[in-house]
């Protein structure tokens, strides 16, 4: 991940990685100060592993179950917690413009110790999507990511279309194929 001197980032360094809390979260742990922090991986969204409001907003927006939605969840948390193991070194990179979200998560890019960010490993391998609910200055980017991702069928784009090749086809009703005409 690069950065220029035209974004608004800081840069915080001194942190290990404490738990993977699924497909997009995780929290570290100053190694100086012992503090410990819940990051909510900035720019990108995973299914969830929990039902909740959103899990149900979710089987709205992608027309799959959520009992599926569920299992995409857990194939992103395991992706995530197999490539940052607990006390692996991490720099937190965050936009000033957005440095919390609404339920207190520290929003950021995390740092790998080779220098890349997990957010886009996440992204290039197909186990989350672009998040646009909020401004990322990197949205642009993490989209053409995706997108790639998709047309190469990584990760979770390869469960979805395995899956919905299963599902029967609908025909139309008679009704609304005559209310089309």
């Amino acid at each position: 991940m690069q950065t220029s001197a035209k974004e608004q980032t800081m840069v915080r360094t001194g942190f290990e990685v404490v738990k993977i809390v699924d497909g997009d979260g995780l929290i570290v742990r100053n190694i100086f100060t012992k503090i410990e922090e819940e990051i909510r991986l900035y720019g990108i969204d995973a299914p969830e592993i929990k039902r909740c409001a959103k899990l149900i907003q979710d089987e709205r927006e992608t027309h799959l179950p959520g009992s599926y939605l569920l299992t995409l969840g857990y194939k992103a948390f395991d992706f995530l917690r197999n490539r940052v193991k607990p006390r692996a070194k991490v720099t937190i990179v965050q936009e000033y413009h957005n440095l919390t979200d609404k339920y207190g998560r520290t929003l950021a890019y995390i740092l790998l110790p080779n220098g890349k960010s997990i957010n886009e490993i996440m992204l290039e391998n197909g186990y989350v999507k672009p998040y646009e609910k909020l401004n990322c200055s990197k949205l642009p980017i993490y989209q053409a990511i995706s997108l790639k991702a998709k047309r190469r069928k990584r990760g979770l784009f390869r469960e979805v279309a395995a899956f919905q090749k299963c599902l029967p086809y609908v025909y139309p009703t008679k009704q609304k194929a005559l209310a089309n005409h």
